[in-house]
């Protein structure tokens, strides 16, 4: 108790409070005396108690349905990152499906806390409907990969959109006829990277084959690449990096090269991509950075009162050993 910390330290209550709060001046030597106190019993100002004396609110919620997943992560690494050079501190609530319950939990779970906003991880449908269950009362950003407009909220987004436009493009410009896809699942009807790819061959006047639906994690790949009928495919574009990696080895136990008879590629660029045999083309996005610039968007929102524009950053490509010219060139 800070009671203890004046105790110790050998000064007034309200002297070691405007030490520990800052709001107004004292000695030197009084102050050091009460950092020392306040090191050695460990005490840890109750935040709830400082709003009320200084006004400004200095925890950032962030809702995610997942915390593990590389993107989600990398995601929740940036915010962080930027909180802590910025003096904020960062709560999570996990979301754990669509159901009302789970979301009003998660939601009244963060608005218990003298917030000053929060942030949503909109990867996935579950994040959609929690941001839509935010109270417009309180600052509220989005970080997303599917440039969207309709939530009305402030976005930094990835623009997978773009992503998988270029990287369907790349694989036609190699000599591909058309560009089969084993697809993540969608947060939004014609957004995000099938919606990209799907233009791609539109534009083209390539042939579109139907989607072949996976989940986020390498078993689902590797079931769909076990599924696949193969007859006429020289390119795939994975929804994902791991679902690459499970289509790569389902193609290997059927007998079939990558890239001599079919192309690979993959989306995200995790860390493992460069690193496996053969090393994997991908789309490459910076969720670290997105992590940040989300935050960006939320504290100028704090500071200034006035809602920020959507950011938006636009994938690369990353070339490597999973993709070449069909085998017919």
């Amino acid at each position: 108790m800070l009671a203890d910390v004046a105790a110790l330290a050998n000064v007034s209550l309200s002297t070691a409070s405007r030490v520990v709060t800052g709001r107004t001046p004292v000695s030197a030597r009084v102050r050091e005396r009460v950092l020392a106190a306040v090191d050695e019993l460990g005490y840890r100002p109750n935040a709830a108690a400082q709003v009320l004396v200084s006004g400004r609110r200095s925890t950032v919620a962030v809702l995610a349905r997942n915390t593990l997943r590389y993107g989600y992560a990398a995601t929740l690494r940036g915010i962080e990152e930027a909180a802590r050079a910025a003096g904020y501190a960062v709560t999570i609530a996990v979301v754990e499906s669509e159901s009302p319950d789970d979301i009003r939990r998660g939601v009244n779970q963060v608005l218990t806390q003298p917030l000053a906003g929060a942030i949503v991880i909109e990867f996935d449908a579950v994040g959609v409907a929690t941001l839509e269950a935010l109270p417009r009362t309180v600052p509220v950003v989005a970080a997303a990969g599917a440039r969207d407009d309709s939530s009305g909220r402030p976005h930094a987004f990835l623009d997978d959109y773009e992503g998988g436009r270029a990287a369907t493009e790349y694989l036609l410009s190699l000599g591909h006829r058309t560009v089969h896809h084993v697809a993540i699942p969608s947060t939004r009807e014609n957004s995000g990277r099938e919606w990209g790819w799907r233009r791609a061959l539109e534009d083209a006047g390539a042939e579109v084959p139907p989607v072949i639906e996976a989940d986020y994690d390498p078993v689902s790949g590797h079931e769909a690449g076990l599924s696949l009928d193969l007859a006429g495919v020289t390119a795939i574009l994975c929804g994902n990096d791991e679902i690459a990696i499970g289509v790569m080895r389902a193609l290997h136990e059927r007998g079939v090269r990558v890239p001599e008879d079919v192309s690979v590629m993959g989306f995200d660029d995790q860390p493992f991509a460069a690193m496996w045999a053969p090393s994997l083309s991908t789309v490459s996005q910076d969720f670290i950075d997105l992590g940040r610039r989300t935050f960006e968007l939320l504290t100028g929102w704090v500071n200034t009162d006035e809602a920020p524009q959507d950011s938006l950053v636009a994938p690369e490509l990353r070339i490597r050993e999973s993709t070449s010219a069909p085998p017919s060139l």
